[in-house]
Formats: structure tokens, sequence, C-alpha cells
């Protein structure tokens, strides 16, 4: 039997799943406990960004992970993208994406997004993962929508369009995926991270204190790092922070 996803709490309606896995945690849960939920009303992302979905359409989980990886945020994205197909990639650090069209500079829907929270001092982690398998985008808000997205900024929503019935399977999947990638050594997660990379070659953007900044991705390092080559030949690497395509002059 798999460590993941017992015991397990679902709810049909809560504020995140993370915050409730958290309380969980801190409570002494043990390793692998699974909150999941049909709707959220304070689902969250990185950067405190909120994350819509109507009800019963996604896999919204968050799970106890006693002793975590250094590399779990990347091992997670992976096995989002191992459940949702060849045409998922990774925009750094853990955004599953699927690009919209061929065009340089296109926006990069997002398929699912993940967060890591925790005491590692305490030795514990609650990874959140919120995957869009029945979305209708035209449900969506209209700035979630692709074609309502036009900035390189916006972030417009990419979906299965599989079937609500479909949510509690992927959810298994999903578990499967996520434990078989906990268990690989850190070079052959750094490897299928990289041949996942959405944004390798391409021109990127970010904010530090305010100040614009913009280079090209050149992929990642040993210890998940974003390494980004700069206009004036040198390099350098982003351990935090978000990024974005830069625009098309």
């Amino acid at each position: 039997m798999s460590d993941l996803g017992y015991p397990r709490a679902h709810l049909r309606r809560t504020d995140s799943t993370n915050d409730r896995a958290r309380t969980l945690a801190l409570a002494g849960a043990p390793h692998g406990t699974l909150v999941t939920a049909s709707e959220q009303t304070a689902g969250r992302g990185r950067g405190g960004r909120s994350w819509s979905a109507p009800p019963g359409s996604s896999v919204l989980m968050s799970l106890v992970l006693r002793r975590p990886p250094t590399l779990l945020p990347l091992m997670a994205a992976l096995a989002v993208c191992d459940v949702a197909g060849d045409e998922a990639r990774i925009k750094w650090p853990n955004d599953v994406v699927l690009a919209q069209d061929a065009r340089a500079g296109a926006p990069l829907a997002k398929l699912a997004g993940i967060l890591t929270e925790g005491r590692p001092q305490e030795g514990w982690a609650v990874l959140g993962i919120g995957l869009n398998v029945a979305v209708r985008l035209e449900d969506l808000p209209a700035e979630l929508r692709p074609d309502g997205a036009p900035s390189p900024l916006a972030r417009p929503a990419a979906t299965l369009s599989r079937s609500p019935h479909e949510v509690e399977p992927m959810l298994s999947a999903l578990l499967a995926a996520l434990e078989q990638r906990l268990r690989e050594p850190a070079e052959a997660t750094l490897g299928a991270w990289r041949a996942r990379d959405v944004l390798r070659g391409r021109e990127i953007a970010w904010d530090v204190g305010g100040a614009a900044h913009s280079g090209r991705a050149e992929g990642i390092d040993g210890t998940g790092r974003l390494i980004v080559e700069l206009a004036d030949g040198g390099r350098m690497t982003l351990s935090a922070g978000e990024v974005h395509l830069a625009a098309v002059r």
C-alpha cells in the first residue's frame, strides 16, 4: 500500500487544503496524510496569489510529508507532468503549463499550481497541488481565460478537458506518480525536470525590489536554482521569486 494518501480527510468545501493540512501537521499527523476538497474558497499559490477552480472540476490536494527531500517542488511538478501527458511543461520552479501556440512570447497557460509550505527545522512540509482536470475555461474569470490574457504578465489557465468523474482517478494516479518521484535520486529528478523545462533558451524578466531585470534562461543547476545568462555575457542564479517571459519587441 502507498504511504501517500492515508489517512485522508475529504472536505466538500473548505478555505484552503494547505491550511487544513498544516493544522494536521502541527498536531502530529503522520507522513502521507492527505487533505482534499471539492471546492476551495481561499485557495492560494506562490506569492499569495489565489487559485480559482469551479467546484468538482479539479484535483485540490495537500499532503503532509515528513523529512521531505530538498528537491520536493521539482519532484512534485514532474509527478503532475507524468499524469498530465507529453504536452505538459514546467515553468521554473514548479508551475505546470501548456504553451497556447508556438509564437515567441506566447502566454504559457497554467495547468497546475504547486505550493510547498512547512517547517524544515522540524522536518515536515505540506505539499499543495491544484490540477485543472475538468475545468471549463469559459466558467473561469475573464482574466484567467486564454482569450482574455493579451499581456505576457497574464496567467491564462489550461485544462485537461476531462470529465468530472475523472478527478478522483487522476488524484490516485498523481499520488502514485508522486510516490515514485520521491524515491528517485536527485540526478534523475534534475534530468527529468530539464527535459520538461519550458523556459530554457527563452528571454525572461523578473523584478527585484521594484527594479526590472532580464536575461535568457539557461536551465537549472544541481540544487534547482534557475541559471540566467545576462546581456553582458555574465551569469547569475535565481533561487526564489517569480519570472515571466519577456515581452516581444
